[in-house]
């Protein structure tokens, strides 16, 4: 896509918000450079997976209303025990586009013939709103459904989260902070409702923004760099990350273990050059250090790359995986 027609698309997407934009189509509160990035329409992402046949099916369920991005697709078995255990995706996209039906979706809808529901959220990108504001909308999707749950026929103590690369990192610090009521905004709804879930599945998700450049020189990898002015965390935060770390530390799942988190399940790519691999390893470090090995799974994916398009990490047998770690620890079979 060409600079121009991005532009063109950025301005369009946040004139829906009322947003005002500087004359290169930025939001006024950014002071850098230019940034583009992945596109947030349904689809652009890839194809989202066929829903045809799922007979309950709910889309477009506002969980708060403070913007257009705050919405979720829901999605019941067609057969399986209630109440379901829920798995709640959140999309990757550098946190700057992504949608919550597009092909990202793809191994997670497997959870259907699994008995699982499955919800997928949109949340407000960077272009529109700056840091907390992802976590935030996160969390208030999860307080949604967890308000819902009997409505819906959702198992409120068996929910999973799943994302991949910003979707991880969402996924993970959700995880991990519960109770942090600064990670939260009570004017979404229901601020009694502890967004609390069961199990975290973190795909190459980025963990600690600042110490991603020098683990690239670590793995003597080339990879994407993370602390420049131009940077997608630079431009999630409003400001190049190496001058505001107090902030960026508030984006770091590290920061929030504790002995009460969830189970983890966590995969990252020896090639991925986005994000490097040592996120993931010093950061499952770092739970197995408070919680213990036996709740935390650990793989490199000898050779894998990055992104949906990677496809190692959506074989049967990689999704087989998952859903087995998933169950021993939930106790599925009860």
């Amino acid at each position: 896509m060409k600079l121009k027609d991005k532009l063109i698309g950025i301005s369009l997407f946040m004139f829906g918000f009322g947003i005002n934009l500087q004359a290169n189509g930025m939001p006024k509160d950014w002071n850098g450079p230019v940034i583009q990035g992945p596109p947030s329409g349904e689809g652009m992402l890839g194809k989202g997976p066929s829903r045809e046949n799922i007979k309950t099916k709910f889309i477009d369920l506002a969980y708060a209303t403070k913007s257009e991005r705050q919405k979720l697709d829901l999605y019941l078995p067609n057969s399986g025990n209630k109440p379901y255990p829920l798995i709640i995706h959140i999309h990757g996209g550098a946190f700057f586009g992504g949608n919550k039906y597009d092909e990202q979706l793809v191994p997670m809808f497997s959870g259907l013939d699994r008995g699982y529901a499955v919800a997928s959220i949109n949340y407000r990108l960077s272009p529109e709103a700056k840091w907390p504001a992802q976590i935030n909308d996160v969390k208030a999707a999860i307080k949604y459904l967890k308000a819902n749950a009997d409505k819906y026929n959702i198992d409120s103590n068996k929910i999973i989260l799943w994302g991949g690369s910003a979707g991880g990192h969402l996924s993970a610090l959700a995880g991990v902070s519960p109770t942090v009521k600064e990670l939260e905004d009570p004017s979404l709804g229901y601020p009694d409702i502890i967004p609390n879930v069961a199990a975290v599945v973190d795909w190459f998700g980025p963990i600690d923004f600042l110490a991603m450049d020098e683990q690239w020189k670590i793995l003597g990898i080339n990879g994407e760099k993370h602390s420049t002015p131009d940077s997608f965390e630079s431009f999630l935060m409003r400001e190049q990350i190496t001058k505001i770390p107090d902030l960026v530390k508030t984006s770091n799942p590290e920061n929030y273990i504790t002995k009460d988190a969830p189970v983890f399940f966590i995969q990252h790519g020896t090639a991925d050059k986005i994000i490097p691999a040592l996120q993931g390893k010093n950061f499952s470090d770092k739970l197995i250090s408070v919680v213990g090995k036996e709740k935390v799974f650990f793989e490199y994916l000898e050779g894998a790359n990055h992104g949906h398009e990677e496809k190692m990490f959506s074989t049967q047998e990689n999704i087989d995986k998952v859903f087995k770690f998933i169950e021993v620890q939930l106790d599925m079979n009860k």
